[in-house]
């Protein structure tokens, strides 16, 4: 079982005592920089009987951390968002600083996700913010391009310009350098919009730039999984 957006020393809190969830089964947390992977061991004296202790535990920990599960197996979440748009015949559209086309790289890596995302726009500049996504020079005066404004004109920018159902933006301070004391290292603002509804969400993930990149993608796809879901956030 996947999940993303809390931490296993969370996840283990959540689900309370896990003997009596998995009975004599096993259960390994198998944390990672963009989420905790649960796997699940089931022994039975034929397949029938070990589905059916597997689909029990599942259901009794589903029951427990349902929100933070996106899928199981090799369910990425890319392929998870990509599914539900291609159901739904929604797009999708990105707008990347910090994270450098990195949320672009695994939204394409799907197969037909050409049905549903539209495109992207990548810019570090804010000459190029302004240029490219009419992001209000003003915004960047005030409030500068780490900041809850930036990132929703952002995200509103590339969605008006690309005529999407929805678009998520990112801007942050991805390091090993660069950070202030009212914006570390790690400091990212994730923003969403759709058609009714925009907002940005604040994160400090960490000073190693790599880490930063993937866990900022991650919580972006996630929080569109949410939207799209109708499933509250929970970070």
């Amino acid at each position: 079982m996947l999940t993303t957006g809390a931490g296993e020393s969370t996840l283990n809190e959540m689900l309370g005592d896990v003997r009596e969830i998995i009975g004599e089964s096993k259960l390994a947390f198998l944390p990672s920089q963009v989420g905790v992977r649960l796997r699940i061991n089931v022994e039975g004296k034929n397949e029938e009987e070990a589905s059916a202790k597997l689909e029990n535990i599942e259901n009794k920990i589903r029951s427990k951390i349902k929100d933070f599960i996106y899928g199981v197996n090799d369910e990425e979440l890319e392929k998870v968002i990509g599914k539900i748009l291609t159901d739904r015949k929604q797009t999708l559209s990105v707008a990347e600083s910090c994270t450098g086309g990195f949320i672009s790289s695994k939204i394409v890596s799907v197969p037909g996700s050409s049905g549903y995302y539209i495109g992207g726009v990548c810019v570090y500049s804010n000459i190029e913010k302004i240029k490219l996504l009419n992001i209000k020079e003003d915004t960047l005066k005030k409030h500068g391009a780490v900041s809850r404004e930036t990132a929703i004109e952002m995200a509103e920018g590339v969605r008006e310009i690309m005529n999407t159902d929805f678009a998520i933006s990112t801007t942050g301070i991805a390091g090993p350098t660069g950070g202030t004391a009212d914006k570390p290292v790690g400091l990212v603002w994730i923003g969403f919009s759709g058609r009714k509804k925009k907002y940005a969400m604040s994160f400090l993930f960490g000073s190693n730039r790599e880490i930063n990149i993937q866990r900022s993608s991650q919580r972006a796809l996630e929080i569109l999984r949410r939207e799209l879901l109708g499933i509250e956030m929970k970070f």
